[in-house]
């Protein structure tokens, strides 16, 4: 017997569910994506104060956002590779290393974009 697929807006309904659970279980379960969910708060807030044209105030938040989005990637990740086996393995090794590799270069990204925004500003 086959499950029916939900379809219409009673998958969207169900999707924004799923959502909803995966980032309450970030925000339970990962002390790195609370950190930077706190930070990106703080830094969409100061965005917003920032006298900046539109387009770089979108910059600012955007590679803010982007570091919360890639830290979930990076603890879905983790969670699988854990799920598998508490082992030492090499490809279990790898796959959590480049998840880490990913969030520090979209947090070098973030840096970079609001250093070359607000540097012309005077912001130093």
């Amino acid at each position: 017997m086959s499950k029916v697929q939900a379809t219409g807006i009673t998958r969207i309904v169900n999707a924004a569910g799923y959502s909803r659970a995966g980032l309450i279980a970030a925000w339970k379960n990962e002390a790195a994506f609370r950190q930077e969910a706190i930070l990106c708060l703080a830094a969409v807030a100061i965005a917003c104060w920032l006298s900046v044209t539109s387009v770089e105030r979108i910059l600012l938040i955007g590679s803010v956002i982007l570091v919360v989005i890639v830290e979930l990637l990076n603890s879905a990740i983790e969670a699988v590779v854990d799920r598998i086996g508490a082992e030492h393995h090499e490809l279990s090794g790898r796959a959590k290393d480049m998840g880490s590799a990913a969030v520090l270069i979209t947090l070098l990204l973030a840096a970079l974009v609001w250093g070359g925004v607000l540097l012309p500003y005077g912001f130093r």
